[in-house]
Formats: C-alpha cells, structure tokens, sequence
C-alpha cells in the first residue's frame, strides 16, 4: 500500500489519453442507451465488452491486436463464468484454474497481469450473473460481449485512419516477444511465485464456491474485492494485508452509498459515461492502482441497470466477506513464508557435518 501512495504523483505517465477515451465513452453509450430503452440485460453484456476492448489504446502499436485479445477471451471468460453458474464444482474448479492463470501471467511483467486480471473480472461478472436477467446461455452472453468489443474496435480502425495510421499494425515477432516474456519471469523468485500462485488459487476458488453455494445475490462484489485486494502487494507484512482489505472495503462502501443515494438507472448511465471518459483518459500505468480503476468501472457498469439498489446491505455483506475471506488467504501465506524463511534460516545456521 506505501508502495502505490509513494506512485501516486506518477500514476499516469504522458498526456491524457482523449482519443481512447472517446472511443471507450461512445463504445459504452449506445449500448448502455439502448439497454435504458428495452430493458434487456443482453446489452448490458455489449456494454461489458466494449469496456474490456476500450483498455487497450488504439493508437499504440500493438493497441488493435491487445483490443482483439481482450475481446475474444473476455468473452470466453464471461461464458465460461456463466456457465459454471450453475455448479458448485465447475465454479471451484474454473476459479482456481483463472486464479493459476492470473498469478503465471503476472511473472512475465505488469501488462501481462492486466490481462489476467480483466479476465478474472470477467469471470466473475458471468458467475453472478447466471440466473438473472433475459439470457439463459452462456453462448449468448460470450456473443453479445464479443459484439460490444468489435463495435469498440470499429471505433478504433476508424481513429486510426483520422490519424493516418494503418489499419491494422506489423505483428511483432514470435521468438522476440517470447525472449522477452522469459526475461520477465526470470526476475521473480521461484518460490514467491509459487506462494502467490497458491494464494491466489485459494482465496479465488473459496470466493466461487460460497457465491455458487449461498446463491448470493451481486456476488461479484465477493469475488472482486478477493481478487483485487490480493493484487495489492499485500503479503510482505501483516499491516499492508489489513490496509489492503480496509481499503478493498472502505471503495465498496462508497460505491454502495452514491448508488443508494442515485437509485435511478438513467441517472446512473449520466453519472458514469462521464467517469468512464475521465478513467480512460487517466488511466493508470502503475499495476496496482490499474486493478482498482478497473474494478470499480466494470462493478459501476454493471449495476448502472439496477433498480433494486433499495437493497444495499446485500451488496456491503459480500464486499466485507470478500475482505474478509482475502485478508484470510493473506494471513496464510504470510505464515507460510515466515515459515520458510525460518526453516532456511536453521538450514543455513547448522554446521556442516
């Protein structure tokens, strides 16, 4: 947590990005409009992918190919999220499988990790959604996300050639790119890597199972506060862990207030176009402060629909849980590599026989 106070001043680096955030504002609208008009939750999957695909810029050199990357498997994501829905065990088993996948992509550097983590936020708007809503397949669900990104990615071509860009950039090498990737992974102690790794398993599968057991309502305000408190950097000290949770829980706890206090949908749509513009505009480099701009755009999207925020202590009880749950998972780990680092310590300090 000092760590991302110490990055405040330089969390976004260059000029604000105004033309992604056109792109991310008017991909957003029509979608989120057209969902006020007809009041089917099959546009609110289209609003979900065209912010997925509106993260990546346009303008940058591998923008368009990271927008397709995000967009296809965002989409599986959602699919497969809801599709496990409607199983405790296929929620057990696909959210330690994300949680593995998130923790193995963050060894090979920040942009990576984005990329993981996105596709974790995906699965769990798709878990807590199943069940809900006009659509009861998840085919359905991963196609109209896959519509929502592509009409993202209209946009983009089309500021691409006002900028006289080509439409679709040189691919960057294979081997180069993989070189690249091992010399990240290479900076990371094995066994840190693989203390993380559990945790994240743990804490991510354990958020699935109790949504999916307890039939939670808006269960992603579970599942996201675990995954994005373990992203804060919080296992080096008991402290960052607790400030970490605190933190997790205090950002739900405001975005519960100004919804309660809204509890109009189209008002709601008014408030966060505008946030959306702004958030892509500044968005942050700095991983950590990146999970949390992510995670609040996609939970205020989500529920810019709603019309029952009458009901906000169920949303409060799921963030605290999930708090909860990861302040857990972090007690765990820390335990273990105090342990570790203790039983080396004793290997080292013996005699040689």
């Amino acid at each position: 947590m000092r760590s991302l106070i110490r990055n405040g001043l330089s969390w976004h680096a260059g000029p604000p990005a105004w033309g992604a955030a056109l792109v991310a504002g008017f991909g957003c609208a029509l979608p989120l409009l057209l969902g006020l008009v007809t009041l089917h939750t099959g546009f609110l999957w289209a609003s979900l992918g065209a912010l997925q695909a509106a993260q990546a810029n346009p303008l940058h050199r591998f923008g368009m190919l990271r927008m397709l990357m995000l967009t296809g498997f965002g989409a599986c994501s959602a699919g497969l999220g809801f599709w496990a829905g409607s199983d405790a065990l296929l929620s057990l088993g696909l959210f330690a499988g994300f949680g593995l996948l998130l923790a193995w992509l963050q060894r090979y550097g920040s942009e990576a990790g984005k990329l993981g983590f996105g596709l974790c936020v995906c699965l769990c708007l798709g878990q807590s959604q199943y069940g809900l809503g006009n659509l009861h397949n998840p085919y359905a669900v991963a196609m109209l996300f896959s519509l929502g990104g592509l009409w993202v990615m209209l946009l983009a071509f089309g500021m691409r050639g006002m900028h006289g860009l080509r439409t679709w950039p040189y691919m960057p090498r294979l081997l180069r790119l993989l070189k690249v990737l091992r010399r990240h992974a290479r900076r990371l102690p094995k066994r840190q890597w693989r203390l993380h790794a559990l945790g994240c398993m743990l804490a991510f599968a354990a958020s699935g199972l109790v949504v999916n057991l307890a039939g939670l309502s808006h269960g992603y305000w579970l599942t996201l506060a675990v995954i994005t408190t373990l992203q804060l950097e919080l296992h080096d000290s008991l402290l960052r862990a607790l400030q970490a949770s605190l933190a997790s829980l205090a950002a739900a706890a405001l975005l519960i207030l100004v919804g309660h206090s809204l509890q109009n949908p189209p008002l709601m749509v008014m408030v966060l176009l505008p946030l959306i513009l702004l958030n892509r505009a500044l968005q942050a480099n700095h991983y950590g402060l990146f999970v949390l701009q992510t995670s609040l755009c996609f939970v205020l999207l989500t529920e810019s629909l709603s019309r029952d925020w009458h009901l906000p202590e169920v949303r409060l009880l799921n963030a605290l849980i999930g708090s909860a749950l990861a302040l857990a998972v972090a007690l765990l780990i820390h335990a273990l590599q105090r342990r570790f680092a203790k039983g080396k310590r004793n290997a080292q300090a013996q005699p040689p026989t």
